[in-house]
């Protein structure tokens, strides 16, 4: 699952305080999370949860949580981010990596930094680097290039040689902002078999920028 939420980071601690809340609420719902960047004013995240209600639930729970915490502290009232969270369905065979490097090359696609290792609050620091993250679940599709943890790093950095093309952030973001599932037509069609629905169609080809939610 690929949600994405508004929100407000003003300081290092106010980062540091939402990936604790963040890891909190996931233990506690059993969600794994896999990917994640905590932009000034948005954050991406990549969770597998274990029940169909998990990620609202640490959604729900993470936020409400900072916000009685940030409010508390800077005696104020009122919400630190705006409507609700989206979220796409992901392809695990063809777009988990992909989902991966759309995440953690955030910073680099908002001109913050150049290289994506240069950004402290993204998983890319555990991912690619090996720096501690005790947060962070390793999904399948990242244990799978290599024997060890060493040999899936290199390979897993080797990914970020080349920019994410433009049609897979576009397919992304359409999906974010639809709430369609992220991945070919064969995935769509699985999920509409398990849960007997008919899913909104999209048009062929390229995805129409959104100018509504970039990302």
């Amino acid at each position: 699952m690929l949600p994405s939420v508004v929100a407000c980071f003003c300081a290092v601690d106010d980062c540091r305080l939402y990936l604790e809340l963040l890891n909190s609420a996931c233990r506690i719902h059993d969600c794994c999370l896999h990917a994640y960047v905590l932009m000034t004013n948005h954050i991406h995240l990549l969770i597998t949860p274990s029940a169909q209600e998990g990620v609202s639930r640490v959604m729900q729970d993470s936020s409400r949580d900072f916000v009685r915490t940030i409010n508390r502290s800077c005696r104020r009232t009122g919400t630190l981010r705006e409507g609700l969270f989206k979220s796409s369905l992901v392809d695990t065979r063809s777009y988990c990596l992909t989902s991966y490097r759309h995440i953690e090359l955030n910073p680099v696609r908002a001109r913050m930094v150049r290289d994506p290792g240069d950004y402290p609050w993204s998983s890319y620091q555990y991912n690619a680097l090996g720096k501690p993250d005790t947060g962070i679940t390793p999904h399948d599709c990242w244990l799978l290039p290599g024997e060890d943890d060493t040999a899936r790093r290199a390979a897993y950095r080797a990914l970020f040689r080349n920019t994410l093309n433009q049609w897979d952030i576009e397919r992304i973001r359409h999906s974010l902002n639809t709430g369609l599932p992220t991945g070919n037509d064969r995935f769509r069609r699985e999920i509409e078999n398990v849960l007997s629905i008919k899913l909104g169609q999209g048009k062929r080809g390229r995805p129409r920028k959104n100018k509504e939610y970039r990302i």
